[in-house]
């Protein structure tokens, strides 16, 4: 199968609310803008649409929620990297936040917080408050295939988008 790609602006309903609306608020902006392709939504995870529509795994980012724990407060990141590495969430990721103890936020959370489907979630559109920590190797990633907020569609967007998103953070957090 061949991805057709077309600007995101133009293709909102390929989106999840909020992404959509984070995707219209940035417009094309200085550093390139964000295109969308609708998949098979079984073909969702990584692999498997990496598999079926020959993006190199190296081309694709993942999105996942952490819930960092300090003294009874929980707070809320999302982390990307490349789809070839892992989260250091026990090390990196936990120290930056100043948690006791980070993991991956459990799926229902994950999806009612961010108002995403699981297997879409992506930094556009997460809720304001949130830290989105990008991963050097995303940042400089000059087209980096993410989620879409829903498990129809992918976005191409280029690093340095995500690493100038609002609250973005570029660290070392792979492994």
């Amino acid at each position: 199968m061949t991805l057709h790609w077309t600007p995101a602006t133009e293709r909102t309903d390929l989106l999840a609310d909020p992404v959509a609306r984070a995707v219209t608020a940035l417009g094309a902006g200085a550093a390139g803008p964000s295109e969308v392709a609708e998949i098979d939504p079984e073909l969702a995870d990584t692999a498997a649409f990496c598999e079926r529509y020959g993006v190199a795994l190296d081309a694709s980012a993942n999105c996942v929620v952490v819930a960092a724990r300090r003294g009874g407060e929980t707070r809320y990141a999302a982390c990307m990297v490349l789809a070839t590495m892992r989260v250091d969430v026990n090390g990196v990721v936990r120290r930056h936040l100043d948690a006791r103890k980070a993991s991956f936020a459990p799926m229902a959370q994950a999806v009612e917080l961010t108002g995403m489907e699981y297997g879409g979630i992506t930094p556009l559109g997460l809720p304001a408050d949130w830290p989105i920590l990008v991963d050097t190797h995303v940042a400089e990633h000059p087209r980096v295939v993410i989620g879409s907020g829903v498990r129809r569609s992918k976005l191409a967007v280029p690093g340095a988008t995500l690493a100038g998103l609002k609250g973005a953070e570029v660290l070392a957090l792979s492994t």
